[in-house]
């Protein structure tokens, strides 16, 4: 009979395999990963019981310079940063200065919803999770692309011409603009920009060394070992401009790098405790951050046995075989991040990316979650890899064909447009004008509040154009749709993408564009 010494030892041992990450197959499956989905660079890390246990980086920060991306390169982490904006609230309330119940306009009176009962309503805590009626991504041209003119103050100004989707606190949908007028809740309460409060009051107190609360401050600080972003154009990544508008740091501007998160990782499951021993925020505001605000339905059968899922305040929440798990993703054009934390596994998994394949992270975080939750291999891997293949085969196709469509009408010149038709300014009341001109035989579009948003006008139909965008790295090119007056010429028009590959934050389908007398 073995003794319940031997017995224990064996079950420790048995723990050990599960959990242990072994490096040399880590590093293997990152480095398929690269291939599989054409990811120019990536980092991970891993901590566990609050050590690190994982820390690597592969491949390169850029395609053009080959400099190599180690677990020291900065990231834009994108929407990862909302844990950090709501963590700032929760920082301000214990100080006093706000309530998460508060109104919004108590600290910005001139704040506007399109409903005036949800303008009088509508909280700090309504702000920061997906609630507030808006539709997923509604409203994010006013700040992507980057290179508009809209600053923080017009896009709060805007958001009263916003028409909600959605019944006021009812329904989880993502959206970014509540986010940017959370970070301005910030600036007026503290007297610090968004960015300053970050840097000041959470990163350097946690010990976020080498992170910023916005790419150009990252920039000013002449960081060498910055990632360049690369998307996926004719089938093959390259390296495409950085995008990020400074009006946005609220929803996503944060820069740091696998060593940084996983300190972040570190602090937060430990009670939202610095290694130095001071507690940033209260028990009482870190049950409202991990505590389901709104939730999303679970289907019935899932690969995680789920029971549950939705939004705390700036976080994912679910779980895992039983386990609470917390976590973000976070995407710009050309950058793709995921951080997953599974606090009471004292479970923390960070994947940093410069290449905009969700698919390429979550193969490495479900194959690291799985190895710790005692679950056999699945191959995510191929699974994901096999799945992204038919599904861009099933978007080129797609794309394909509508293009085919517009090069077969424009062969018949007897129903083609005529310039006078549709020739002009027409004007959305939160986006601004979108011009339409003729170059020669050729038509043009072209949106003033978001210059990088500009290319061909390619006839579909007698009344249908497709906007097919300069730069081709946006895989956003969309119809637009116009309504004639009895005359035959324009007066109004609709736009929606020609293809589900395009990001929703090309919110295209909420623009009312109306033709300028």
């Amino acid at each position: 009979m073995k003794s319940k010494f031997s017995l224990l030892f064996i079950f420790l041992i048995i723990g050990q395999i599960f959990a242990q990450v072994e490096t040399a197959k880590l590093d293997e499956l990152i480095q398929k990963t690269l291939t599989t989905f054409d990811v120019p660079g990536m980092s991970v890390g891993v901590i566990k019981d609050g050590k690190v246990v994982y820390a690597k980086g592969f491949g390169v920060r850029s395609l053009n310079t080959k400099q190599i991306m180690d677990e020291n390169t900065l990231v834009g982490i994108a929407s990862n940063s909302k844990g950090f904006t709501a963590t700032a609230l929760a920082i301000l309330a214990d100080e006093g200065k706000l309530n998460f119940d508060d109104k919004v306009t108590k600290y910005i009176p001139e704040f506007q919803m399109y409903d005036l009962y949800v303008t009088q309503e509508i909280t700090i805590k309504d702000l920061i999770t997906h609630r507030a009626g808006l539709g997923l991504g509604q409203g994010d041209l006013m700040f992507f692309p980057e290179g508009g003119p809209l600053t923080i103050k017009d896009i709060i100004h805007n958001v009263r011409y916003l028409k909600p989707e959605n019944s006021f606190r009812t329904t989880l949908d993502y959206n970014n603009i509540m986010f940017i007028v959370a970070g301005e809740v910030i600036t007026r309460v503290s007297g610090l920009s968004w960015a300053e409060f970050i840097e000041q009051k959470i990163l350097q107190p946690v010990g976020m060394t080498s992170s910023f609360g916005s790419y150009n401050r990252a920039k000013a600080a002449k960081v060498p070992n910055i990632i360049e972003a690369h998307a996926p154009v004719d089938g093959k990544a390259i390296q495409v401009p950085h995008d990020w508008n400074e009006t946005a740091n609220a929803a996503g501007g944060i820069m740091s790098n696998i060593k940084d998160m996983t300190t972040w990782a570190a602090f937060l499951m430990n009670s939202f405790t610095t290694k130095d021993g001071k507690k940033l925020v209260s028990d009482k505001q870190i049950q409202q951050l991990w505590n389901l605000q709104i939730s999303t339905p679970v289907a019935l059968k899932n690969t995680y046995d789920s029971n549950f899922g939705g939004y705390g305040l700036g976080w994912f929440l679910t779980d895992v075989k039983g386990h609470k798990q917390v976590y973000h993703t976070g995407g710009l054009i050309g950058t793709v991040t995921q951080f997953t934390l599974i606090p009471d596994m004292n479970l923390g998994i960070v994947v940093l990316t410069n290449q905009q394949s969700g698919a390429a992270f979550s193969a490495i975080t479900n194959t690291l979650k799985d190895s710790y939750l005692g679950i056999p291999d699945r191959n995510w891997l191929k699974s994901y890899g096999e799945r992204m293949t038919k599904m861009n085969e099933g978007y080129e196709k797609d794309k394909n064909e509508i293009f085919a469509k517009s090069q077969d009408f424009q062969k018949n010149k007897n129903c083609q447009p005529k310039p006078e038709q549709f020739i002009g300014t027409y004007r959305d009341a939160w986006f601004g004008d979108v011009v339409i001109s003729q170059d020669g035989k050729n038509y043009k579009i072209f949106c003033k509040n978001s210059p990088r948003l500009k290319g061909e006008l390619l006839p579909y139909s007698a009344t249908t154009f497709i906007a097919k965008w300069d730069d081709r790295s946006y895989d956003a090119d969309a119809f637009v749709i116009f309504s004639m007056d009895e005359n035959g010429k324009a007066q109004a028009a609709k736009m929606k993408p020609i293809s589900d590959v395009t990001d929703f934050s090309f919110d295209f389908e909420d623009l009312d564009l109306q033709r300028v007398k």
